[in-house]
């Protein structure tokens, strides 16, 4: 495989499936499921569940076929804090493999309040968590420049052992200390797109792609490695919805409506953008890379590759957005 730019090729070498109206994917925000500032508990976990599934359940009493996807960002810090102080004690863990507990954990969290919130409405329906790989470009340039921040903060007297011993490139977190670093390389395809495609042509509910799917790389015999490294969740998910054919593409985050000068007098909420005016925005640099910018890229992806529209908005204002009330909508 070539190096190649995310803007300059299709977000799925697959290529799009045909259009089924009213089958969705929708990707839950961190926010779905650890608030910030609460205690970050599994008790606390499942009352902001509870709360963030009910517009989700609402779709499927509807009548809309759901594929559903999750962050994992304060899990997985977790569980390499974890890792950390089990350190001598038990055998350390690859990231690719923590990925993968924990969209068994959390799939698990998020398929039974979600059955129990359709048990409730009278709707008995099977719910198929499936550990998902998602294939990246072993030439992807984010392999040369690590960026994403993960696990514990350290200081700084032991970025240089750290570095050593575990071969780990440590980079200041401006304000949290020094912290590792690794790729986020481009999702070029669902490993398993062809299975969840019959899981909800079967009339099942999948929760996929946890955390951004586990990455994998393809070597030139097509056997299949774990990678070091953490896929963006809502690009991962435009993948996944091109794949299987979604007519809409739900991102579920902590703003009702995206905003142009943010936090600004400037301020301004968008509403209906069409994806040039997207993209004109995006150019100006509107939306920072750590914040908005890869869910608008990832809105901006689905339409242009032929999803029919794309919602950005808060993970408690589904239903708000759906009546045409609040969020920011990304059309043709």
């Amino acid at each position: 495989m070539s190096r190649n730019s995310s803007l300059e090729t299709p977000a799925s070498p697959t290529g799009k499936r045909p259009t089924v109206e009213r089958r969705v994917v929708v990707a839950l925000g961190g926010n779905a499921i650890t608030q910030p500032g609460e205690d970050d508990s599994v008790q606390q976990d499942y009352i902001n569940l509870d709360r963030s599934l009910t517009s989700i359940a609402r779709l499927v009493e509807n009548g809309y076929e759901v594929i559903m996807t999750h962050g994992n960002g304060p899990q997985v810090g977790n569980q390499m804090i974890r890792v950390e102080l089990s350190r001598q004690q038990a055998p350390d863990l690859p990231l690719d493999v923590m990925v993968a507990d924990l969209q068994g954990g959390l799939g698990y969290m998020i398929e039974r309040v979600l059955r129990n919130k359709l048990h409730r409405l009278g709707i008995e329906r099977s719910i198929c968590v499936l550990l998902t790989m998602v294939e990246v470009d072993v030439d992807d340039p984010a392999f040369d420049n690590p960026s994403k921040f993960v696990g514990a903060a350290f200081d700084p007297e032991e970025v240089e052992t750290l570095a050593k011993e575990r071969g780990w490139l440590m980079k200041e977190d401006r304000g949290r200390g020094w912290r590792r670093v690794v790729p986020s390389p481009q999702p070029i395809r669902i490993v398993a797109s062809d299975l969840i495609q019959q899981i909800v042509s079967n009339g099942n509910l999948a929760i996929v792609a946890g955390g951004g799917g586990i990455p994998v790389s393809r070597d030139s015999e097509g056997i299949l490695h774990g990678v070091e490294g953490v896929i963006d969740k809502d690009l991962a998910s435009t993948v996944l919805a091109l794949d299987t054919g979604a007519s809409e593409l739900y991102i579920l985050t902590a703003v009702k409506r995206v905003a142009l000068h943010f936090g600004t007098p400037e301020e301004r909420f968008l509403d209906t953008v069409p994806v040039a005016e997207a993209r004109r925005y995006m150019a100006e640099g509107h939306f920072p890379a750590g914040s908005m910018g890869p869910k608008m890229e990832a809105a901006c992806r689905f339409v242009e590759h032929g999803g029919k529209r794309s919602l950005i908005t808060d993970v408690f204002s589904l239903d708000e957005a759906l009546a045409g009330k609040t969020g920011t909508w990304i059309v043709p």
